[in-house]
């Protein structure tokens, strides 16, 4: 009878001409998100269908000599048109199955068919082959977002994170005797979510990464798990803009101030420390407090701060002030003229 076959790289959202690497980037990617254990319900059965042809693809597309075999069956299978398997011989049954040991005869009869080998011949050839020597797990990544104080300061923060724990029942390996692992549906880890303590070096700045050893995917046949990667992403500042290890700020100061010169507080990453305003200071201008940027690691120099003058003359002037501002015109003309 026909089949209807659907297109295995639309299932993991590749394009046709995907490497190895993008391939098991977005099986990984779906397999985490739609893997049983995650979801509840009417959403769980929804879940385990996707679960399966998500495997189903990967069972496909991951090994390159059926991929080939796959690709020359021409275009009906990517438009999803109905494939008559002809002069193969026979009827032929397309399961989407689980890969389990009762779901094994249909899957492994059809695929026996296209791709060689019968029943559980092909799939013990498969699992033969498969590697299971030590593997070191994946390195991760993610985004560690922090406030311009704890850069500034250090200190131990912590992190609720998405990992993978090793796959017990099948030891990470994604396989089970002659099938794929039901528990991990053949990617060696289960997803899972936990709160890691970080200890945040002072200084750090926007774009550095933090490397936390042992702490990324799982490995499997008794491999070290991966590294985990924090990349630092510094958070918005209400006063202060963050230029590498520099930092910037705005000071509003009075006309007589910028003319005549004065002492202003002004706040720091540390603490408040006095600057001089020099007579004659002009609107936007910037002033350097050397070393009060943010700190420097591994003997590097301190970053600085810069304050960049603003002169306001204020919304509400009395009449007095302005006489005040008249006679300094009157000046400015004399001298100008």
């Amino acid at each position: 009878m026909a089949v209807k076959f659907r297109d295995y790289y639309e299932i993991l959202g590749i394009p046709r001409d995907a490497d190895d690497k993008k391939i098991k980037s977005a099986y990984r990617k779906l397999a985490r998100k739609w893997h049983p254990d995650l979801h509840s319900g009417a959403e769980k059965e929804r879940a385990e269908e996707k679960f399966k042809e998500i495997n189903e693809a990967y069972e496909v597309l991951s090994d390159p000599e059926k991929r080939e075999k796959y690709d020359r069956l021409g275009n009906n299978w990517r438009n999803g048109d109905s494939f008559d398997p002809g002069n193969m011989g026979g009827t032929y049954y397309y399961s989407s199955g689980d890969f389990s040991e009762a779901d094994m005869h249909g899957f492994s009869d059809f695929f026996a068919s296209i791709f060689g080998g019968g029943g559980r011949s092909g799939a013990s050839r498969w699992s033969s082959n498969f590697h299971t020597g030590p593997i070191r797990g994946q390195d991760t990544e993610y985004q560690l977002e922090l406030s311009l104080e704890e850069a500034y300061h250090g200190g131990i923060k912590s992190l609720r994170i998405s990992s993978d724990s090793l796959c017990t029942a099948c030891q990470g390996l994604g396989i089970s005797g002659s099938s794929i692992c039901s528990a991990c549906g053949g990617i060696g880890s289960i997803p899972e979510t936990k709160t890691i303590e970080v200890k945040i070096p002072a200084g750090v700045h926007d774009g550095s990464t933090i490397r936390l050893k042992g702490q990324g995917g799982p490995g499997s046949g008794n491999g070290p798990r991966g590294d985990l990667y924090l990349k630092v992403v510094l958070k918005p500042h209400p006063v202060y803009k963050v230029k590498g290890k520099d930092v910037e700020m705005e000071l509003t100061l009075r006309p007589d101030q910028a003319v005549l010169g004065d002492k202003v507080t002004v706040p720091t990453l540390g603490k408040s420390v006095v600057l001089t305003i020099p007579p004659g200071t002009r609107s936007g201008q910037k002033l350097r407090l050397k070393g009060k940027g943010l700190p420097g690691r591994k003997g590097d120099s301190s970053g600085d701060q810069y304050v960049r003058i603003k002169i306001d003359t204020g919304s509400a002037i009395s009449e007095e002030e302005k006489n005040l501002y008249r006679k300094i015109r009157e000046l400015y003309e004399r001298r100008d003229g």
